[in-house]
């Protein structure tokens, strides 16, 4: 039962973007659109899950001087195979992420959670952390990629909402990441206070 409370935190108590500001750069650098969004989160949690799985299997073999090294390697290797996946079957959005794929190595999200979680509990339970940081990761990539998506080109998941002449073109570009970001974590913060 424990297991799935550390689930939902990734979700709303713990949510990396909008409570703890974590991984800012794919954040703001990719979220133009929510399938951008959607597939930066989803290729996150692909990494989360399979390195929280393999760093609680093999916690005790890692000497305490190499620890961060070692993480940064299981991690390495799981961001290699999403990258060849996503280039072999989904070229457009690999084209569309480029450079913050790569990335994901040294996003303070999946190596934070290596550390402070995976390192010191069972496989099931790290898992279980990984799946619901990264799923609460890619919802609120999504989230903040449909507003600007929306808002500047009139369109949802590349589906004519309004016309686009009617969108602001202020929110497709990196300003608008700011903009839209910090009214997101108000509102949210709002609702929790309320």
């Amino acid at each position: 039962m424990n297991q799935w409370k550390n689930f939902s935190k990734g979700f709303f108590k713990e949510n990396a973007v909008f409570v703890l500001l974590l991984g800012m750069c794919p954040t703001l650098g990719v979220t133009s659109s929510a399938i951008n969004g959607l597939g930066m989160g989803l290729a996150t949690t692909f990494v989360l899950v399979m390195s929280n799985l393999v760093i609680s299997l093999i916690k005790s073999l890692i000497p305490e001087k190499v620890r961060i090294p070692a993480f940064i390697v299981v991690i390495a290797t799981f961001v290699t195979i999403v990258e060849m996946l996503m280039q072999a079957y989904t070229p457009a959005l690999y084209d569309s992420l480029g450079l913050f794929i790569p990335l994901i190595v040294v996003n303070c999200i999946v190596l934070g959670r290596a550390e402070a979680f995976a390192s010191k509990n069972s496989v099931g339970s790290s898992i279980v952390d990984g799946l619901g940081m990264g799923l609460g990761f890619a919802m609120a990539l999504t989230m903040l990629g449909s507003v600007r998506e929306l808002l500047g080109s009139g369109k949802l998941f590349n589906f004519t909402i309004y016309p686009e002449d009617y969108g602001m073109l202020v929110f497709v570009l990196a300003p608008g990441a700011f903009i839209a970001l910090g009214y997101m974590i108000a509102i949210i913060d709002k609702m929790k206070k309320a």
